[in-house]
């Protein structure tokens, strides 16, 4: 089984349905680890009520970015971790962690990009009366939101939606894409594998 480790920064809804998809069956992983930038975050008490490990640190606390990425990859590492996948990780990775798990980051983004990377992407294709938004799922490189594409799906935002009818739909399709992608990933890391 692939050990995996998940990245969130707040209530960790994705690492919610990506547990989930793991419990029941469908993505053949094996969560070795959370890692947490806010230890108060709401992620943390899902972590602990599914039983998956957690690593929770205060960026402040380290002397530079290098320096706490070095202690992730330790970690990582520590437990067996093969691949990373973002779920609402709020920070750019750096140069260590990418240069440990180069090809092996992926990041789950609330827009169909290029368009509205970064923070608060729901808030700006809704500000942007845009009537098609969605999710992408990419491989992470050094950029904010740039790295290649691994699948994308449409969301509508029809006339009568608020922000939070926006969200609600975007976050619906990222609790079924991303496990999905995940199990495509890993199918195909273990089929190259055994070639």
């Amino acid at each position: 089984m692939t050990k995996i480790a998940l990245f969130a920064s707040g209530s960790g809804s994705n690492v919610q349905a990506i547990a989930e998809a793991v419990a029941a069956g469908s993505v053949p992983a094996e969560i070795a680890l959370l890692v947490c930038d806010k230890p108060d975050a709401y992620v943390m008490k899902r972590a602990e009520a599914l039983g998956i490990p957690a690593f929770s640190f205060q960026p402040k606390q380290y002397e530079s970015k290098q320096a706490f990425e070095a202690e992730i990859v330790e970690q990582l590492q520590t437990s067996g971790v093969e691949f990373i996948f973002l779920a609402g990780y709020m920070r750019l990775i750096g140069p260590v962690l990418l240069a440990a798990y180069r090809n092996r980051i992926v990041n789950i983004h609330p827009s169909l990009l290029p368009a509205f990377p970064g923070k608060d992407a729901i808030g700006q294709a809704f500000d942007a009366g845009v009537k098609v938004s969605g999710v992408t799922v990419h491989f992470v490189d050094e950029g904010m939101d740039t790295g290649p594409i691994i699948d994308q799906e449409c969301v509508r935002i029809d006339s009568g939606m608020t922000r939070d009818d926006v969200q609600k739909a975007i976050q619906k399709i990222e609790h079924s894409l991303y496990p999905n992608v995940i199990t495509k990933l890993l199918t195909e890391h273990r089929e190259e594998q055994t070639r």
